[in-house]
């Protein structure tokens, strides 16, 4: 009887550190790939705002036009003050320069963490995820020595990372601080343990990945004052664009608005 009985499938190995040292190393190489530029919708909220904003990447950085304030169109007035703001940029190449810089020292300190994120966690697969992602729960390598301020928060982050295994990319990534930490020997800052985060990307199209929500919820001492961080993004509507300047960008910026503007 034994013998007739059905064969037991073999049991199925969870995936493994190498899918998030994959993965990982894709981000990586993206934060760094500006070949594919897009167009998109950004919608930033704050306790004290929201702003809407048709986005553009280009040779020379991002360009924005302001679209609504708090889910509503912008009136004539508002219209007005945004067009005088993109003639001056465009009278002084100096600002998208300085603008620039600004985003490539923001993109270098994201590398910083990208490449920390393989030696500063432990990883422990928790099983499949909504979509067939593959879930890993993750904690802080008591063996990391943080290298650099940006890393330091990292050895009181616990969460969660989401993996697609078929592209190898991080699609979510949510985490919350345990434990407060200090930055610059506690003289210029802490941030304080109960703070969370969430970044959330997808394929938009094309096989080309985009950060689509971004969620935090952070206070922290800076220098003597206790400020509380709480912002909520959104990215949506993406499409391709072939790679311009930003003189061109704000051109195509402007086509929208005098569109909107005929409607």
């Amino acid at each position: 009887m034994a013998a007739m009985a059905p064969a037991q499938p073999a049991p199925v190995p969870a995936p493994g550190q190498a899918l998030v040292e994959r993965a990982l190393a894709n981000e990586a190489a993206a934060a760094q790939n500006a070949s594919h530029p897009m167009r998109y919708v950004l919608r930033k909220s704050s306790s004290r705002v929201t702003t809407s904003k048709d986005m553009i990447e280009t040779r020379d950085g991002l360009v924005a036009l302001l679209v609504a304030v708090n889910d509503r169109p912008l009136n004539p007035e508002e219209q007005d003050r945004e067009q005088a703001r993109l003639n001056a940029l465009l009278a002084d190449p100096g600002k998208q320069r300085h603008r620039k810089q600004v985003e490539d020292e923001d993109t270098e300190r994201a590398l910083r963490v990208l490449r920390a994120l393989p030696t500063a966690f432990l990883y422990q697969y928790a099983g499949p995820g909504p979509g067939a992602v593959e879930r890993y729960a993750f904690r802080p390598n008591p063996k990391f020595s943080p290298p650099n301020l940006e890393t330091q928060v990292l050895t009181a982050l616990s969460g969660e990372l989401w993996i697609d295994p078929v592209q190898a990319r991080v699609a979510r990534l949510q985490g919350s601080v345990q434990q407060d930490v200090d930055f610059g020997w506690g003289i210029l800052g802490r941030l304080y343990k109960g703070g969370w985060i969430t970044i959330d990307q997808a394929d938009v199209g094309g096989g080309e990945w985009r950060l689509v929500k971004f969620e935090m919820t952070m206070s922290a001492r800076v220098v003597i004052k206790t400020r509380v961080f709480a912002t909520t993004e959104t990215e949506s509507q993406f499409a391709p664009v072939p790679a311009v300047s930003y003189s061109e960008g704000i051109a195509i910026l402007r086509s929208r608005a005098t569109d909107t503007a005929k409607r």
